[in-house]
């Protein structure tokens, strides 16, 4: 090793010793009562390489360029080699899945190394994910493989350059170990490289970590491992509110409840503002359980995800979600759910009817406040017309203000563009196909009619089979439709929101001058708020590509793309272009001219 990194000698285990210790260190499958952490170490691998780093999220731990090429980097930031003053641990929680408790989880695949104080003051967590096994892996291997540690490195930081709270991701290593992976679920494993990635975050604490309180739960038959332990509460209670949030300690800490109650509070702002930015750019977390809550309002733990090219607010990233509980219309009740989950949680600390009524906070920080008519109806325009959600909204800004000299003809240029965001009548057909087939689909709605008992038995699937029936409707609807009956009716459909928009564009020059002022200003504030460039689909599968070839230079390119989403200076190059992979949809180009 040539000499200390400035990370090497900053690292220190204070959340370790802040909160319980499992006391049993052998590393097996069990329930881990009465702790919070149980002691791991990562598991090496063979022959660790770098895939990419993200330079601004090592900043954060005070790690300049030149220790990337020590040669010992990989071998830490694969787990081959232990950090000094490291001592890592895998944090015991529990979570509400799909809305139904699951009892104790944890961490399967990730595991705490320690925190970094940087020369800011700021105190920063660390973590691997894809390190190995540790005692909640239950039936897996605690590895995480290429293609899904690039996806998660790549979003983690997309969303942070999109302005959005998130954890960081520092660095992806991955190496010539392998385990074998069904990604298809098709019965024809192959073998995937084992792949770790460095996150950073404030901390990993999360609205499951207070469910290993929970008392039994007649539904599932399940309760948390450390039902009872009121006093472990208090305790966790107790660091998170000193440590996340300094302020709320210092004012209240005579009056603990008070205290507790106020914490609650700002986390359910906190989380009605992260969901709020989120649907702004059309992102789907994917996996809202409340063990995928942070309990400072940070967006974690990036498993199945996606943004959204065609406006749909039943969109679905995650193909396990059959009832569509996760879907982007769902996002911002779902999150308000699982804060009431967390109060539940807390009860032991704080009753229950101190903390819900503190519920309806969540509405008022979420709702819009302005033009709520003209924003829902530009969503249902695009919904209509299978309009691409990105760049219908970043277009906005090239309509100048009304009085304008080229007012006209800009706002003829803008719908032009705005219909070449539009779906074929074929792209919409292919977007409104069933997943059942047709007849079964008849046949389910037969029965229900019949006997409306069914529903009940039926459960969760009972919402995807309402899904497709909308859909098979909207299929009928365009039956007799021709390609030119679909323009037509898109043209007409934007016709009619671009003069609302036009009424309302009139509401910003009352009593302005000076239009130019004004319109820069205007432009100014929505290009900074609508992104040019995210994370689309095929974008993050063509870099996973090239990287399962050992070529990770896309991985890289994409990333410095991602770190300016906001700018009109960037070029992006190929990534601009139609394209398709595999069952990947399209993206149209985004430069609206």
């Amino acid at each position: 090793m040539r000499g200390k990194s400035a990370l090497l000698w900053m690292c220190r285990s204070i959340l370790t010793i802040s909160l319980p210790i499992d006391t049993v260190t052998d590393n097996y499958v069990r329930s881990v009562a009465g702790a919070c952490f149980s002691k791991v170490k990562p598991t090496p691998v063979d022959k660790p390489s770098l895939v990419a780093v993200s330079q601004p999220a090592l900043d954060l731990l005070g790690i300049p360029p030149s220790e990337i090429n020590r040669d010992d980097f990989v071998q830490y930031f694969s787990g081959n080699r232990l950090l000094p003053g490291s001592d890592p641990a895998a944090h015991c929680y529990c979570g509400h899945q799909f809305g139904y408790f699951s009892g104790q989880l944890g961490d399967g695949a990730t595991m705490y190394l320690g925190e970094v104080i940087n020369k800011s003051g700021e105190r920063w967590e660390i973590q691997f994910k894809g390190a190995g096994k540790t005692p909640y892996s239950r039936t897996a291997d605690g590895r995480k493989v290429l293609r899904s540690t690039i996806r998660e490195f790549l979003c983690s930081e997309a969303i942070h350059h999109l302005g959005i709270s998130t954890t960081r991701a520092g660095t992806c290593v991955t190496s010539e170990s392998t385990v074998v992976r069904d990604i298809f679920y098709s019965g024809d494993p192959v073998d995937e490289k084992c792949t770790v990635v460095l996150r950073i975050a404030p901390t990993f604490l999360r609205f499951g970590s207070f469910e290993i309180f929970k008392t039994l739960d007649p539904q599932t038959g399940r309760a948390g491992p450390s039902v009872g332990r009121n006093d472990i509460l208090i305790q966790m209670l107790d660091y998170t509110v000193q440590t996340f949030y300094p302020e709320i300690w210092e004012k209240h800490k005579p009056d603990k409840q008070t205290m507790y109650i106020e914490m609650y509070k700002e986390v359910i702002r906190r989380t009605a503002r992260l969901v709020a930015e989120w649907q702004c750019v059309g992102w789907c977390h994917g996996v809202l359980n409340t063990d995928n809550m942070s309990i400072v309002g940070l967006t974690i733990d990036y498993g199945p995800f996606g943004f959204m090219d065609k406006f749909d607010p039943n969109y679905i990233c995650n193909g396990s979600d059959d009832s569509g509980r996760y879907s982007y219309k769902n996002q911002p009740d779902i999150c308000k759910w699982n804060c009431m989950k967390l109060g539940e949680a807390i009860q032991g600390a704080v009753p229950l009817t101190e903390t819900k009524p503190h519920l309806d906070i969540f509405d008022e920080v979420y709702k819009l406040e302005t033009d709520k008519d003209i924003y829902d109806s530009f969503l249902e325009t695009m919904q209509r017309t299978g309009a691409d959600f990105t760049n219908c909204f970043r277009c906005l800004s090239n309509l100048p203000l009304p009085g304008s000299s080229d007012f006209q003809a800009k706002l003829k240029d803008v719908k032009e563009y705005i219909l070449t965001q539009c779906s074929s009548l074929e792209e919409l057909k292919s977007m409104h196909k069933p997943e059942m087939d047709p007849r079964q689909l008849q046949a389910f709605l037969a029965m229900v009619q019949s006997n409306p008992g069914l529903v009940n038995a039926l459960g969760r699937n009972f919402a995807s089979i309402t899904r497709d029936l909308e859909k098979l409707e909207k299929i009928k609807e365009m039956e007799d439709k021709t390609e030119e009956d679909q323009r037509k009716t898109n043209e007409e459909a934007w016709d009619s929101w671009l003069k609302k928009y036009e009424e309302r564009l009139n509401k910003e020059v009352e009593g302005k001058t000076d239009l130019i002022q004004v319109n820069a200003e205007r432009v100014r504030v929505m290009n900074s708020n609508n992104p040019r460039f995210i994370l689309r689909n095929y974008i993050a599968q063509n870099a996973i590509k090239a990287a399962e070839k050992g070529d990770y230079s896309e991985v890289r390119r994409v990333l410095k793309l991602l770190e300016n989403p906001y700018s009109d200076q960037v070029d992006l190059g190929n990534l601009a272009l139609p394209q398709q992979v595999g069952n990947v949809s399209k993206s149209k180009d985004d430069k609206c001219k």
